[in-house]
């Protein structure tokens, strides 16, 4: 059931709606009504509206490990079919998922095939204005089976390109290869797709959408990667310096999101910290993310709310079970999602700002939306 390629029927919906009050005034005061866009609001919180996938077949979800959204608003999940035990793997969905907003299964595929090298343990996916889906894994065990690669897919499943080789991986220098890859993100305007390369290296490389050829990379503070490549930390392990505000390198660098003004966010979840740099990987500030949580690790996944200035910025604090608000104009905390998460990993919002959050051990999404 692993390797297929199954479709239904798209189910997008438009809505539009006025405000009856809004007109009942200006028709009494003989005034005439024309529409006009609403001005979209930085959210001051959020709100679960939960989120029911709706898998045919008797399909079943294994650990969620990321959500996407595409240009359509259509829902993609990474599952990890694997991950089940071995009597429920035989009724387990594609690794790739597709809904519409409603939850209505449209398409999945994934697994093993001709022409490429399927990750050992999937991570992440992104879609891009042209609706192709990228995906990452992040095995690092054995180094000849290890996941140096990044897979590139049309909407239907077509593979189209890879970015690497398993096992190829020679650090943090290579131009070739990732190694164990975290979060990537597409930056459709400058045709390059973002690498946070964080399990086994400690660096952000950036390629070329449409030639695989790479482009630059760097770690923290904008600085050159080291050439010695040190490995992200176990959930377990506290040994890590997460107090030394300067930590000159990445160690688990996870997410990567770039705003629309350029700004490029990267979460360093061993170090506790986001660092905000321009695409060229000029550095420009950070911040930390619940330091004083119990857990070593914790910023991980990164979105933003759909105003038009993006003010919200949401992180997904991993190891302590929490999704944190942040005003991405002073950085400053703002609140946290009153939910109860398990796992909280990689997120995504779609055009109406709905933060789709994906739960790797609670095998689900979970949805929220900004509060009235």
């Amino acid at each position: 059931m692993f390797n297929r390629i199954s479709s239904a029927g798209d189910g997008r919906h438009t809505h539009r709606a006025v405000s009856a009050g809004v007109l009942t005034l200006a028709l009494l005061a003989g005034m005439s009504v024309a529409p006009r866009a609403q001005a979209a609001n930085a959210p001051q919180g959020m709100v679960s509206k939960p989120w029911q996938p709706q898998m045919p077949n008797g399909w079943i979800m294994s650990e969620v490990s990321a959500v996407a959204v595409g240009p359509d608003d259509t829902v993609w999940v990474l599952q990890r079919p694997r991950a089940l035990s071995e009597a429920d793997r035989a009724h387990a969905g594609p690794a790739v998922l597709a809904f519409n907003r409603d939850g209505k299964y449209l398409r999945g595929f994934g697994g093993p095939g001709d022409g490429y090298e399927w990750p050992q343990v999937e991570h992440s996916l992104a879609v891009d204005a042209k609706g192709r889906v990228w995906i990452t894994g992040s095995f690092r065990g054995t180094s000849a089976q290890a996941d140096d690669m990044v897979l590139v897919f049309d909407g239907q499943g077509k593979f189209i390109r890879q970015i690497g080789r398993r096992g190829a991986s020679t650090g943090n220098l290579d131009h070739a290869n990732v190694r164990a890859p975290a979060d990537i993100f597409i930056d459709d305007a400058r045709n390059e797709v973002y690498v946070a390369d964080g399990y086994a290296n400690n660096r952000l490389v950036v390629f070329d959408t449409e030639t695989g050829a790479f482009k630059r990379m760097w770690s923290a503070f904008g600085a050159p990667p080291p050439a010695e490549s040190t490995p992200s930390p176990a959930a377990t392990d506290t040994s890590t310096d997460i107090k030394n505000d300067n930590a000159p390198s990445f160690i688990g660098v996870h997410g990567v999101e770039i705003a629309k003004d350029g700004t490029v966010y990267v979460s360093d979840r061993a170090h506790k910290r986001v660092q905000l740099f321009d695409r060229d990987g000029k550095y420009q500030r950070q911040f930390f993310v619940n330091r004083a949580g119990a857990a070593p690790l914790s910023a991980s996944g990164i979105a933003f709310s759909v105003d038009p200035e993006q003010r919200t910025l949401y992180v997904a604090d991993w190891g302590n079970q929490q999704v944190w608000l942040y005003d991405r104009k002073t950085l400053a905390q703002t609140g946290k999602i009153d939910a109860t998460f398990v796992g909280p990993h990689l997120m995504a919002t779609d055009s109406t700002g709905a933060l789709y959050i994906a739960e790797v051990q609670a095998h689900r999404v979970s949805r929220f939306v900004p509060a009235p």
